[in-house]
């Protein structure tokens, strides 16, 4: 009776020890972080990354792997953020545009034409509605280890260009992977041309493109400036992004590992804080010495870039960012100005 018994409880032991082996594997491996974005290889951004790595490296010990996949090598950021689903990637530092591929309401941080005027309206609206972000953003599974920005989009053209007008003889960059932002374009008379980051110098070079919305650093990383010469000096919108972690691997990740990333991410914010506006000012200058003209708009010309981004908040408003954040930011830019909403412009 009891060979008979231990012969039937025997195989099933073994089959419950296979289909756990799986599971048991995994816990034994190493922790591994692999994340992707935009940020060209060697700047500060790179950097940032790096020394985040490492820090969390140290606290997990040996066998932990950090890597980073700069200069788009994991593609755009839709890409990025549909290869964190499916987990070829679990982290990213992505900005507004990847954002939105989760939350939609992210969208008012960066898709708001000329509502901010200076990082410290960026920074007060930033401490308003970055919190309810963060958790709509942890129920989609991703978890914010920080935020950082990018510097002010300006327009870099390869005519002069100054008022509104002007562009719209133009073919002007689009990110790849916001169509929204496209129909936009198009309603307000404008002729957006789809590409990736990667592809702006040869779109220009080709003719493809011939205006370009993009930060200073960017330009002056990609070397833009040396076919789109002129530059017309007015803060579209600042380029807001954020570092996200899969749900799945930080709750994969030791309860030393989490707090190390949380206090590396917190230095690397500060840091990246401290140098946005030189960031911006250090790009113009050393593009000038290599030729770029910069175009000042008169008090006459930027209301008129003004009067057209209040036109189009009514488009944007709910079919672009979501009526909820949307107002959330206009709320806090007029507080903030001690204005009345309506009047924050």
């Amino acid at each position: 009776m009891l060979c008979r018994t231990i012969k039937r409880i025997v195989p099933a032991l073994i089959a419950v020890v296979v289909l756990q082996l799986p599971a048991l594997a995994a816990q034994t491996q190493p922790p591994r972080i692999r994340l992707g974005t935009l940020a060209p290889r060697g700047s500060i951004y790179h950097q940032a990354l790096l020394d985040m790595g490492e820090a969390w490296r140290q606290a997990e010990g040996q066998g932990a792997s950090f890597t980073v996949f700069a200069n788009g090598a994991q593609g755009g950021e839709a890409d990025m953020v549909r290869r964190m689903r499916i987990g070829q990637l679990n982290a990213a530092l992505i900005s507004v545009i990847g954002l939105t591929e989760i939350e939609p309401g992210a969208g008012a941080l960066q898709k708001m034409p000329l509502v901010f005027r200076s990082w410290e309206e960026v920074d007060a609206v930033g401490q308003s509605i970055r919190p309810l972000l963060e958790k709509r953003l942890l129920d989609k599974g991703f978890v914010v280890l920080f935020w950082a920005e990018a510097g002010w989009v300006r327009f870099f053209s390869k005519e002069p260009a100054l008022h509104p007008a002007d562009f719209k003889g133009l073919k002007i960059f689009a990110w790849s992977g916001d169509s929204e932002q496209v129909t936009l374009m198009k309603a307000m008379g404008y002729q957006p041309v789809v590409l990736e980051t990667s592809d702006i110098l040869p779109g220009l070079q080709t003719g493809l493109v011939n205006a370009v919305p993009v930060t200073p650093m960017w330009a002056l990383a990609s070397q833009l400036d040396a076919t789109a010469s002129h530059m017309l000096d007015l803060r579209w919108v600042p380029i807001v992004g954020a570092a996200v972690i899969t749900r799945d691997a930080w709750d994969g990740l030791s309860p030393a590992g989490r707090e190390a990333l949380r206090r590396a991410a917190e230095i690397a914010a500060g840091a990246l804080r401290a140098q946005r506006e030189a960031n911006d000012a250090e790009a113009i200058a050393a593009m000038k010495k290599r030729g770029l003209q910069v175009h000042t708009p008169t008090p006459e010309i930027d209301a008129e870039w003004r009067q057209l981004a209040a036109s189009v908040y009514p488009k944007i408003r709910g079919p672009i960012v979501p009526v909820d954040t949307f107002d959330a930011v206009q709320h806090a830019v007029a507080e903030f100005r001690g204005v009345s909403v309506g009047t924050a412009r």
